[in-house]
């Protein structure tokens, strides 16, 4: 496993595989809030679910990173969350540095493979929100990214279920990724957001597809601005049904 570490600039905190790449970051004033652009853009799915369900549902993530998803969904949401991380390093960096909360009724971490949960009937068709970032130190393509892979995640979701995958790297393809992801769920159930400055482009994904209106995307994410603080209307400008 990598060395996990991290660095401070100004009043944020970045996490560290061992190498200059961030897999992560904290807003050192404001633990509990998403500081990146493309983790809020994670975040898509509060578009097709109705808010007042919010907190009735089911959130996990596959990688921690710095746990910034990990602790708005449990935190901000009130969400049951778990969070799979395979390196146990990175889970103690997350409690010893990032402000990660321990264990409790409705949050769980799990030290263990990504492809060997979603691949295993424990929690099939009961997550709501799938958030997948699976990066390695080198952080240049992702982890796991393949068709089977994709659909293994489907299965994981609820009716109502919708996965946010950020795609990235220097020897990734989207294209091919896109069309992975549009096999498993079918060409109709996938959207995405434009790429970040970064070149972080957020994928979704849902379990049964919605093809609300821009009046309906724009009353919630009015709302999901409103309550939770995220930059949902911005969304609405670089995100529409992949092509």
């Amino acid at each position: 496993m990598p060395e996990v570490n991290f660095s401070d600039q100004g009043d944020v905190r970045y996490l560290h595989l061992g190498t200059e790449w961030v897999q992560g970051s904290m807003l050192i004033d404001q633990p509990f809030d998403i500081d990146l652009d493309y983790v809020q853009r994670m975040m898509g799915w509060l578009l097709f679910v109705e808010p007042t369900s919010v907190s009735k549902r089911h959130a996990m993530q596959l990688g921690l990173g710095a746990a910034s998803l990990t602790k708005f969904c449990w935190r901000k949401l009130r969400m049951k969350t778990t969070a799979i991380e395979l390196n146990p390093q990175v889970v103690a960096a997350c409690r010893l540095w990032f402000k990660l909360p321990a264990d409790d009724a409705r949050l769980s971490v799990v030290i263990g493979d990504a492809a060997e949960v979603v691949a295993h009937d424990h929690w099939h068709g009961q997550i709501d929100a799938l958030q997948v970032d699976l990066y390695d130190h080198e952080a240049a393509a992702p982890v796991l990214d393949s068709q089977a892979f994709y659909a293994d995640c489907r299965n994981l979701l609820t009716d109502e279920g919708v996965m946010t995958v950020n795609l990235f790297g220097r020897s990734s393809s989207y294209a091919q990724s896109l069309a992975k992801i549009q096999s498993a769920f079918g060409e109709d159930a996938v959207w995405s957001f434009r790429p970040t400055r970064e070149g972080n482009t957020v994928v979704l994904a849902l379990r049964t597809p919605q093809h609300p209106t821009r009046a309906a995307l724009a009353e919630r994410a009015e709302t999901i601005e409103t309550r939770w603080g995220l930059p949902a209307r911005k969304w609405l400008r670089v995100f529409k049904p992949a092509d």
